[in-house]
């Protein structure tokens, strides 16, 4: 698989709080985030070809996340810009172990805009990874958009990624997220979910067990489920497993998740294809190390784009962890 990898859907400001002394209100400094745009900053982090597909205002937001993309060395030449709404924002704060609680001004958001017409067919071709996530769909046009690019890069034999990320707040009052999700999850090759978004679907289908084979039918081939701290735990259609992850102090887990999928991606472009990568249990296992690693680094550190770690510091945490 020597593609690129394309990361489709929201980017956005952080404006992450940080505490002051006394009664003082904390002061909220931005940072560049959104999790598909942290998930194409983890993967040219790592050294791969990457590249953002999405929409921005024509705001000193817009201006920032671009810039954060470029400085990372993400690909921006499938991004668009638009005057109709501004760059979407979020405002994170954090408790004691470095858990988020998020704000968000969205919709209307720039974000939103992002049609079928504004994908470059390129995007489209075998070799080439489609990854998103659910945020994308919490409006009807943006999600129709969304599972429209998933599915033209399945037909076009590119491998769909999809990390559900699930921000109920986001969501319109009143709307069960379930079935518009399920209809990306049916796209989707590889499928990245928390415990809490595992459960989240077994309450939509009756069970865990109902969860998996509603994927298997729909011809996904692995799903990865992280626990925050608490051990990995994989499926294939023919095996299951698990494995621990790496004890760290947790300063702020924004963006962990987007670090682990970037990690993953990373060594499924280096196998050439999904297949290949399960067919062995030790490349598959060095792979999901290697993505707990990159989620690992990211809690350490403060901030989305900024949080995505290098290749040489994955590679000398894992050796100082071997």
């Amino acid at each position: 698989m020597n593609g690129t990898v394309y990361c489709f859907g929201e980017a956005l400001i952080d404006f992450h709080a940080e505490p002051r002394a006394g009664n003082v209100p904390p002061a909220f400094i931005p940072h560049a985030g959104g999790a598909p745009a942290n998930v194409s900053v983890a993967v040219a982090r790592l050294g791969d070809a990457s590249a953002f597909v999405g929409m921005f205002g024509h705001d000193v937001f817009g201006d920032l996340l671009l810039r954060g993309l470029a400085d990372a060395g993400v690909d921006t030449r499938c991004t668009r810009r638009t005057d109709a709404a501004n760059t979407a924002l979020a405002f994170v704060t954090h408790d004691a172990h470095g858990e988020r609680n998020f704000s968000f001004y969205r919709p209307p958001s720039a974000d939103l805009l992002f049609r079928d017409g504004d994908f470059d067919p390129a995007i489209f071709a075998a070799g080439n990874i489609f990854h998103a996530g659910s945020c994308s769909m919490t409006e009807a046009a943006s999600a129709a958009t969304t599972l429209q690019g998933m599915g033209r890069a399945r037909e076009a034999g590119a491998l769909v990624s999809f990390d559900m990320n699930l921000r109920p707040a986001l969501w319109p009052r009143g709307e069960d997220p379930a079935p518009t999700i399920w209809r990306a999850l049916a796209l989707a090759d590889f499928v990245k979910l928390s415990a809490e978004e595992l459960t989240f679907l077994a309450a939509s289908t009756g069970s865990e067990g109902a969860v998996l084979e509603r994927l298997w039918s729909a011809g996904t081939q692995f799903l990865v489920v992280t626990d925050g701290s608490r051990a990995i735990r994989w499926f294939t259609r023919d095996a299951t497993g698990g494995m621990s992850t790496f004890a760290v102090r947790a300063i702020d887990s924004t963006g962990a998740g987007d670090a682990f999928v970037g990690g993953f991606l990373h060594d499924l472009a280096a196998a050439g294809s999904l297949t290949a990568l399960l067919a062995n249990g030790t490349r598959r296992d060095a792979a999901l190390r290697f993505a707990a690693a990159c989620g690992a680094l990211a809690v350490t550190r403060t901030g989305s784009f900024a949080a995505m770690p290098a290749l040489a510091d994955v590679h000398a945490f894992l050796e100082q962890h071997a």
